[in-house]
């Protein structure tokens, strides 16, 4: 686990990197990016919160979140899941910030020229984790 807590950290400081001081950053998905599928980096206890298991967005069992598996936004083989490492797809979720700024679109797929700048960091951890979607937030979501 500590080389799991390490890669989080980094994938933490790629966030922070992006130039995000106060700005909350937000996930959008579906064909036009009007699915709004959570905060980032909000308080955990945040009902928009990706790190509130027990909320809408950071649920494993809800539609709407990124971290279940059955759900066209967390399914690894769903053209629009951040998790699918293959996927081109206009719908994959973008990451913005409040203000609108655009940070790329937010999955694993390092090959994509529109990825997010941490889009390396995140599929390791995917990677080390062998794809299991609750320790993944689990890791994800203890950086901050």
């Amino acid at each position: 686990m500590k080389i799991n807590f390490l890669m989080s950290i980094l994938l933490v400081a790629c966030l922070r990197g992006v130039g995000v001081a106060e700005a909350e950053l937000l996930l959008f998905g579906g064909s036009g990016h009007d699915e709004f599928l959570g905060c980032v980096d909000c308080n955990e206890y945040s009902s928009e919160s990706v790190c509130n298991e027990y909320g809408k967005f950071g649920n494993d069992y809800s539609s709407d979140s990124i971290w279940n598996e059955y759900s066209s936004f967390g399914n690894e083989y769903a053209s629009q899941s951040p998790w699918n490492e293959y996927s081109t797809s206009k719908s994959v979720p973008v990451l913005v910030d409040n203000q609108g700024k655009f940070y790329g679109y937010f999955t694993i797929n390092s090959y994509r020229s529109d990825a997010v700048d941490f889009s390396d960091e995140l599929g390791k951890l995917y990677e080390s984790l062998s794809g299991d979607l609750e320790d993944i937030r689990e890791a994800f979501c203890d950086a901050f």
